[in-house]
């Protein structure tokens, strides 16, 4: 049908089934041969540590989990490839069993897109049988992590930036191949930024799309070229078609004059080009100041066009500088805006938005964004994409239960111990809404309830605590039931304003971005003693 056409190309956009480790087929073999692969299991996703040295991440990739898992189904090429990398005298049946995969029987709880999410809480749960959940986890890992990673990066670098700053995700030439650059684009938009570069980011996931022009756009004319039509009518379209040309030539002797400069300094190829593309885009006209000068040829080759369109009824939207300190070119832009708008009577010249990129990190971005700072919009490139601080979110996927019992990871590395059973989650709030902190349990325990005291184990801790939460909210939401979605995905805009109310609840303490607080994810009494006593017992 053609709702399974659309949903097997977007399932098979976000990942193949056979993108996956070839031990988890190794696997699937050895429980089959068992006699397991039916076998009712669960696996947790979760992290260990917040990345960048921060306290907080925010979940994301859902979206592409749901979709791969709504899609998941071996081809025939799929099971012939498998075939030929497992033992020749591999039992068929085996093959007749991977052949009649599907999500059908997989049940995955998950914290919702763009949610604050903190050490060891699951960000998804995955049941089902267990060869199948077992094929599962590096495509599910695979999925989350980057897309995690990535939108909690983001959302660091928009806490910098503070409310008020545009961001544009511009990273897609740097980013690690183009699966890495869509799902940058995706989930950087998630996690704060207001815009992106990528053409394809916005055809398949309605990320809004910017973007005007480049310096090979300025250095390719040199002045002698001649518009095959350099007549522009006005905005209101009442009245006479204007030469733009000849309008910019004039407009250039009065700035000259108003900026102390000689007229034949600003470039006149930069000119052709600013009239070129203001022609093409009369109500979308931009300067990119740095090809030359940006004093003595950038801004006022600009502001000859901006005034000549404005003449017109056009405001271009804006001007850019890629190069140098943009701090105080920004400033010394405005400043002259400001005299500009004054002396020629064009008011709203003065708030012309100043854009800027050139390898912001968050350290630049810091200084770009300050108390004062005359820069409106920040490009981010290499900064976000790359995530050069954390390559990686480390993630892992744990079984935690088999059967209806219990499993859990020993391991020579206590850091690295699993907590078995299936749980529930909760974030305890106080009475303003901020967070207290998050709470493992046994998914069989009664819901703590608001206004009630209870006991809850740190990791680590000698003895429990107690803690009074004015609200309670259950953090693992039904996504998946026996393969069906239990209720419509948000879109992404409406993940990413869900990120942002999330984030203003979260004390700032944790969201420094250097030794920040850090958060508690405690445990139930019962979970710790089930974790006490499968750690006493040891190997069997």
């Amino acid at each position: 049908s053609e709702m399974a056409e659309q949903v097997d190309g977007e399932g098979r956009a976000a990942a193949r089934p056979l993108l996956t480790d070839l031990y988890q087929a190794t696997m699937a073999l050895g429980y089959w041969r068992a006699g397991r692969a039916r076998e009712a299991a669960e696996f947790e996703l979760f992290f260990r540590h917040c990345p960048f040295g921060g306290s907080f991440a925010l979940a994301a990739g859902l979206r592409d989990c749901v979709r791969f898992l709504r899609a998941f189904q071996l081809q025939d090429a799929d099971v012939h490839f498998l075939a030929s990398v497992l033992p020749p005298d591999t039992d068929p049946g085996f093959f007749e069993h991977l052949r009649a995969l599907d999500c059908s029987e997989v049940t995955v709880r998950a914290l919702p897109e763009g949610s604050l999410a903190f050490p060891g809480v699951p960000l998804l749960q995955v049941s089902g049988p267990l060869l199948l959940v077992q094929l599962l986890e590096t495509p599910l890992l695979c999925l989350v992590s980057y897309a995690s990673l990535v939108a909690t990066n983001a959302a660091r670098l928009r806490l910098i930036a503070g409310p008020e700053k545009k961001l544009l995700e511009m990273g897609l030439r740097r980013a690690q191949g183009p699966d890495g650059g869509l799902t940058a684009s995706t989930y950087s938009y998630l996690g704060g930024f207001d815009s992106s570069s990528n053409t394809l980011a916005g055809q398949l996931r309605g990320v809004p799309v910017a973007g005007t022009l480049a310096h090979s756009f300025v250095t390719s004319f040199s002045g002698s070229e001649v518009p095959p039509n350099p007549m522009l009518a006005p905005a209101t379209s009442e009245g006479p078609t204007v030469d733009l040309t000849v309008s910019v030539k004039l407009w250039l002797e009065r700035v000259c004059t108003h900026l102390e400069l000689e007229v034949q300094e600003p470039h006149p190829g930069e000119r052709a080009a600013f009239v070129a593309y203001a022609l093409a885009f009369p109500r979308a006209f931009q300067g990119l100041l740095d090809s030359y000068s940006v004093l003595r040829s950038g801004l006022p080759n600009f502001l000859a066009v901006a005034l000549a369109l404005a003449e017109l009824g056009y405001r271009p939207v804006g001007v850019r500088l890629d190069s140098g300190d943009l701090l105080q070119q920004a400033k010394e832009i405005r400043g002259i805006f400001r005299t500009v708008a004054a002396q020629f009577q064009v008011p709203w010249l003065e708030s012309v938005p100043i854009a800027v990129s050139n390898n912001i990190d968050e350290k630049e971005l810091a200084r770009l964004a300050q108390e004062g700072s005359e820069v409106n919009i920040i490009g981010i490139g290499t900064s976000v994409v790359t995530c050069p601080q954390q390559p990686s979110m480390g993630c892992v996927y744990k079984l935690v239960s088999v059967g209806g019992q219990p499993r859990m990871k020993l391991t020579e590395d206590p850091e690295k111990q699993t907590l078995p059973g299936s749980k529930a989650a909760f974030r305890l709030l106080a009475s303003d809404g901020s967070l207290l902190l998050d709470l493992l349990q046994l998914a069989e325990e009664p819901p703590p309830q608001a206004g009630q005291e209870l006991k809850v184990w740190p990791p680590g801790a000698q003895e429990p605590c107690t803690v009074r939460p004015a609200q309670v909210e259950p953090l693992l939401r039904l996504c998946l039931q026996q393969g069906q979605l239990c209720e419509p995905l948000p879109s992404l805009a409406e993940s990413r304003a869900f990120a942002q109310k999330s984030l203003s609840h979260l004390n700032p303490a944790y969201k420094q971005l250097q030794s920040p607080a850090v958060y508690q994810v405690v445990r139930s009494e019962k979970l710790q003693a089930l974790v006490n006593s499968l750690s006493a017992r040891g190997p069997l």
